[in-house]
């Protein structure tokens, strides 16, 4: 069910990315990996999500505390479409912007809860570089406004 869920989320954010024209037209950081690192990237990132998941599912204490985890995952990736959506399908990098930080909250609210459950430590670890990688695309995000903006 985690990686059904992860596939899900991965292909909607691709679908939701378009390296077209306006993309490609945009002043980027020379410190921006190439573009063909971050399909890589991403699978990796989910791919460690997915295993978080049914890690943290198996060792949620309750009902209660799977219910959470499975309402934190899903605002996760709804934010991460979201992301996607605004900075490439609406060409908002400027409102990207703002909603990142709410993505790397919701990836930090996963990682806190499951560093609270002693048997979940793991699956809290499968996720620092998912909270590193989305930092570094706020990062990137950030240096695009400020190259391109306003928008």
């Amino acid at each position: 069910m985690a990686a059904a869920a992860a596939f899900a989320v991965a292909g909607l954010g691709a679908l939701m990315t378009d390296i077209g024209p306006w993309y490609q037209g945009l002043v980027q950081p020379a410190w921006k990996p190439p573009d063909w690192l971050f399909g890589p990237a991403w699978t990796i990132i989910f791919a460690f999500a997915a295993a978080s998941g049914a890690v943290g599912w198996r060792h949620a204490p309750d009902k209660v505390a799977r219910e959470w985890l499975l309402v934190l995952f899903a605002l996760n990736g709804f934010l991460n479409v979201l992301w996607s959506l605004l900075f490439f399908r609406l060409h908002r990098p400027d409102w990207a912007l703002y909603e990142v930080g709410f993505l790397w909250l919701s990836v930090l609210a996963l990682v806190l809860v499951l560093v609270q459950w002693p048997a979940s430590r793991k699956a809290s670890c499968l996720l620092l570089p998912y909270l590193a990688w989305v930092a570094f695309a706020a990062l990137l995000n950030w240096k695009t406004v400020q190259l391109n903006g306003p928008f």
